[in-house]
């Protein structure tokens, strides 16, 4: 009976370990910006430590501006007049992730392949975006064209495949792959955008969207990532990225 009895206790204390250790927060469960032994072996980069933002800069900037701070491990636009920030490195084809959280109503964007060429006022003007947006609350959410501008789209060109988004003051994942012009957004695990830079479809599609006039909008196949002062309050963290 003893036997049995501390046979039991052993299994339960076994138990209790692995449940504290895989729980959040427990000591098998991975820091936020960080990488694992095996994502350092596969080549990924982290772009933000959790505590600088030395991998950025302000567009057409030297230094990040005032407006974009670190608070609790995440890259938080706080302030005003800000403007967009870029990395200081730029990147052609590659693999992208990142989590991001919004505001409630508030909208922001992530862009690639953006030139800081002296012509651009702005990141849009030359870089595709990964839309940012509170579904529910943001008016620019409920126009475009079939959904094209609501979160997780390729802005107001390719509407989602699915929904997957979740509420605004939640963390959302992103996965951005770019290889030789073909794009996949992937948002919260599900394959949300596909597309092709510079087919026609895509050519038909900027023709009939805001970008019609913009001639430099979408050329560039390689630049910087950026994310967008939008002016409403924005959160970035775990943001990493491979060269493909």
């Amino acid at each position: 009976m003893r036997k049995t009895y501390i046979l039991l206790a052993l299994v339960a204390t076994a138990f209790m370990a692995y449940a504290c250790a895989s729980a959040p927060g427990g000591s098998s469960a991975k820091a936020d910006n960080t990488l694992s032994k095996k994502e350092k072996a596969d080549g990924w980069v982290l772009l933000f430590d959790g505590e600088n933002m030395a991998q950025w800069k302000g567009f057409k900037k030297e230094e990040v501006p005032a407006a974009w701070q670190v608070e609790d491990g995440a890259i938080v636009l706080a302030g005003e007049g800000g403007g967009d920030i870029v990395t200081r490195n730029e990147y052609k084809n590659f693999e992208l992730m990142l989590d991001w959280k919004i505001s409630e109503g508030g909208n922001s964007g992530i862009f690639f392949n953006v030139s800081e060429d002296p012509k651009f006022r702005y990141t849009f003007q030359s870089g595709p975006e990964v839309q940012i947006i509170d579904d529910e609350r943001h008016p620019d959410a409920k126009q475009g064209q079939n959904g094209n501008r609501k979160a997780g789209t390729n802005y107001d060109l390719h509407p989602l495949s699915e929904p997957a988004v979740k509420p605004a003051g939640e963390y959302n994942t992103v996965r951005l792959v770019v290889k030789d012009g073909n794009v996949e957004q992937y948002l919260n695990g599900k394959k949300v955008v596909e597309y092709t830079l510079w087919s026609p479809e895509w050519e038909s599609l900027v023709q009939g969207s805001k970008f019609a006039s913009m001639p430099d909008y979408g050329r560039y196949k390689s630049g910087h990532i950026a994310l967008q002062d939008h002016g409403d309050k924005v959160w970035f963290k775990n943001i990493k990225i491979r060269p493909l």
